[in-house]
Order: structure tokens, then sequence, then C-alpha cells
């Protein structure tokens, strides 16, 4: 898969947006590539990069946050660092922006100098087990009310279709048929399709095109 210096990762809540954006980080970094990730989740969120800090340590990837992650204290507050994203053009920036229109608007900010640099992807994280994304209407209505918050116009989508360790080979497959028809509605490109790589076999490699092997997180915790 190409990749362009910033991917910015969106979507509603519970989508899976930060679990997928910190596995591209590991997909970019296996290509040794220089990578930070930015959490522009200013407000509390249901799961944070923070919570994968030692995995990505582990795999010399940089988490610029804010300086409240892992606390008590629940302040809108962004880290100064992050504007490496906009400032180090060696460093590509994986960035996991906050979930639905209101967590996308701490991206405001960088908006324009992302667009001027023009060496970007905005990606639509998209579970269809959600309830707000089930359907083709709600998920568009979600994409909107996103680009309208956050100023940018999505670039491509990302199939996260999953229901946890009771996904299937229907499930996935049944969120692929789901994705592709959002992709046919909206006119952006499926970038790849994220599965648990336990649960990659055959039968999916044959029907999917593009695959990003994921690493569970279990009990709670990042391996």
């Amino acid at each position: 898969m190409d990749s362009k210096r910033i991917s910015l990762f969106m979507g509603h809540y519970g989508s899976g947006k930060t679990f997928v954006a910190v596995n591209y980080a590991v997909y970019l970094r296996k290509q040794n590539l220089p990578v930070d990730i930015h959490d522009l989740d200013i407000v509390n969120p249901y799961f944070r990069t923070i919570d994968a800090l030692n995995f990505l340590k582990k795999n010399d990837i940089n988490l610029i946050v804010s300086p409240y992650a892992e606390t008590n204290v629940d302040i809108p507050a962004m880290n100064s660092a992050s504007y490496k994203m906009i400032s180090d053009k060696n460093s590509y920036a994986v960035v996991d922006v906050g979930g639905d229109d209101r967590g996308a608007l701490a991206l405001g900010r960088f908006t324009q100098q992302i667009q001027e640099e023009n060496n970007y992807e905005c990606f639509f994280v998209v579970n269809k087990f959600r309830p707000e994304t089930r359907d083709i209407e709600g998920a568009l209505t979600i994409k909107n009310e996103i680009e309208k918050s956050g100023r940018i116009k999505f670039t491509a989508i990302i199939n996260n279709s999953n229901l946890g360790n009771e996904t299937t080979d229907e499930i996935i497959l049944e969120g692929e048929d789901f994705v592709k028809k959002l992709c046919c509605e909206t006119g952006l490109p499926l970038k790849f399709t994220s599965i648990n790589g336990e649960l990659i076999n055959d039968n999916l490699k044959n029907k999917i095109k593009n695959i990003l092997p994921v690493i569970p997180i279990k009990y709670g915790n990042w391996l």
C-alpha cells in the first residue's frame, strides 16, 4: 500500500479508529520509516493511544499525546509537540483524531497547513456493526458531520467491521460488502480492511484485496 506522509484516522466513537491507527503506525515502522503517532483526542475517549504506550515503545514509535492523558483530569489540552506533524517533513505522522464531529474540531487548527503540503490521506474508519453506522444513511451522516467539523474531506475508507471475539469469516465479509457499497455511494476508494491477524485465512485472502493484519487486544491490554 502506498502511504502519504500524514495519515488522518477519523470515525465515530467505537469504530476502532485508534486501534487501526496504532496498527497502521506499526505497518509503516516495519518499512523502516520514522513514525510519530499523534493523539488529537483531547476529550475523554473510550480508548486512547496512551493505553498502547508500551506496545508503541516496543515498536520504536514515538507517541505525542495530551499532557493530561492517563489522568483523571478532563481538560481539552493539546501537546505543543503536535505541531511536529506539520513542521517535520521527514517524519511520517499517523494522527488519531477524536471520535465523531466533536472530536474532529481539534484537527481544524492544522487543516490548512495539511492541505497546503498536500501529502496526506484522510481515512473514514467504519465498523458496520456499530449502531451509528449499521446502514448507509447513518454512515453518510457521520461522514458528513466529521468532514464539516474537521474542515477536511475524506480521501478513502477503512473497513474495520468486526464483533470482537465473536468475529467470523461471515462477519468480516458482510462488513466488506457493506463498506464497498458505502464506497460506491461516496466515490471514495477502500484503502484496506483491518482483520485480526489470528483470523486471516486463505478464504479471506481470496475474497479481500487489501488486508491490514492487526494485533488483537487481549484482556484490555496490547500484546
